[in-house]
């Protein structure tokens, strides 16, 4: 039942600018795990595949806690729900930075995570409390800032680790996520709840979290299968039970987390698998490349500092900046098929290329570069066609839907190049073969090839 509620007040620049301030800060925050991985997987003995738990865990929190959110903020305001949460990142900040061993570490990840979901909240005020010509440009203000936020962090993490220590890197982002978010508080008026009896499918949250956890576990086991057979039997047991009964649940829940119905539509599943294989391949570059430059220079390494390979993502960086734009301007232009396919074709070469030709810095910043460029394209042009594809009212979901296949999708590439990693060590050391590194790289690209498969069945979708 819809509320009847007052006209909401309108807002100055200075709430705007908390909120684009807040926005930067909690993009540096999410971003110096990245360019400082190998530092903190030597400083905390990890292992390859627990390196790239680490990398992943705040985004499966986000997948989480992304749909529990918006619910919230339709029953309680979003205001209300997105201090809530920033503060909850905050504390995930504070245990990062203090973080003793791993298992503290993944916890203030895992709170962390929270900010995905915060996030667009931030738009949703926006738009609430500001016309629409001023709404749009504020919310490019505020997705620029965070975009920038991000490529802040991938430059002063490196610096700030190896200079001061690692726990200041995750410190000084926190201190300016406190600082912001109590701007906003002050500064940003409360905006009414938009519905009463909004619902949250608390038994699918708690299904699908036990399933990608599951799914996780059974991914950092695979590589030492021989030695824990049982083990590993048990987990897909558990993951295959977890994934029957969250079907169940969400067939029969009245308020789904998911609407599965969707998936029955030819033009959905297959935008789901393109963009699942999509993200595979991104995130196979984003794992490797950085423990590429990390790998000593007296072997097929580059022997890079965390500041260096800070400077060498930065490219990168940029390109995933401007590929949002890029890839709408483009789906306009020319389609959403035909940048898909373009898209996927440069991604699929990139990689191939970067299997067998990564023996200079610039071959793997280019390489890199164009992943991130395809990728940002590819995914716009997935959100586009997905929304076209069905009614205004499914639209929420169906993109939603998008968000979480990317999380799946960037999970289990960055897993899979853990555990190709912890396979692939030269006899009696702790260093992956070169080999191990060509066999992601084309595994990736193989899995991001495929997709071209499915992407004439995306012409066949008509709205729901």
């Amino acid at each position: 039942m819809t509320t009847t509620v007052d006209r909401p007040v309108r807002v100055g620049k200075p709430a705007v600018w908390a909120l684009a301030l807040l926005a930067a800060a909690t993009g540096t925050l999410e971003s110096v795990v990245t360019p400082t991985l190998p530092l903190l997987q030597r400083e905390l003995s990890m292992s390859p595949a627990q390196g790239a738990l680490l990398s992943i865990t705040m985004l499966i929190t986000g997948a989480i806690i992304t749909p529990i959110a918006g619910n919230l903020g339709d029953r309680f305001g979003s205001k209300w729900v997105m201090v809530r949460l920033m503060a909850v990142v905050a504390t995930g900040g504070l245990v990062s930075a203090l973080a003793p061993n791993l298992p503290v570490l993944l916890l203030g990840q895992v709170l962390e995570g929270a900010m995905v979901g915060a996030m667009p909240l931030s738009f949703i005020l926006v738009r609430k409390h500001l016309p629409a010509g001023e709404s749009a440009v504020a919310i490019g203000v505020v997705s620029g800032m965070f975009v920038g936020g991000g490529m802040l962090g991938t430059l002063m993490a490196g610096p700030i680790a190896e200079g001061v220590s690692r726990h200041w890197m995750f410190a000084i982002p926190t201190l300016a996520i406190v600082i912001t978010t109590l701007a906003v508080h002050r500064l940003m008026p409360s905006d009414p709840p938009a519905r009463s009896d909004a619902r949250i499918d608390w038994p699918g949250v708690v299904l699908l979290s036990g399933i990608l956890v599951t799914l996780m576990a059974v991914l950092q086991v695979a590589p030492n299968a021989i030695d824990q057979p049982l083990l590993l039997s048990a987990l897909v047991v558990l993951l295959a039970g977890l994934v029957t009964g969250w079907i169940r649940v969400e067939r029969r829940a009245a308020a789904p987390m998911i609407d599965l119905r969707l998936l029955a539509k030819p033009a959905l599943w297959s935008s789901y698998v393109i963009t699942f294989a999509v993200c595979v391949g991104t995130a196979v570059a984003t794992y490797l490349v950085p423990q590429l430059f990390d790998v000593s220079a007296d072997g097929y390494g580059f022997g890079a500092s965390s500041t260096d390979i800070g400077r060498y993502l930065l490219p990168s960086a940029i390109a995933a900046a401007v590929s949002g734009p890029l890839g709408g301007l483009a789906v306009r232009r020319f389609g959403s098929s035909a940048v898909l396919a373009t898209g996927i074709g440069i991604m699929t070469t990139a990689l191939f290329t970067l299997a067998f030709v990564h023996t200079e810095v610039w071959h793997l910043v280019v390489g890199k570069a164009l992943i991130a460029l395809a990728s940002g394209v590819c995914i716009t042009a997935m959100v586009v066609k997905t929304a076209d594809a069905v009614d205004e009212e499914s639209t929420g979901i169906a993109t939603s839907l998008v968000l979480v296949t990317r999380v799946l999708g960037f999970a289990f590439g960055v897993q899979v190049s853990g555990s190709i990693l912890d396979a692939g060590k030269l006899p009696g050391t702790t260093v992956p073969a070169e080999s191990a590194y060509s066999t992601g790289f084309v595994i990736a690209a193989t899995v991001t090839a495929l997709s071209l498969l499915v992407i004439r069945t995306l012409r066949k979708g008509v709205k729901a």
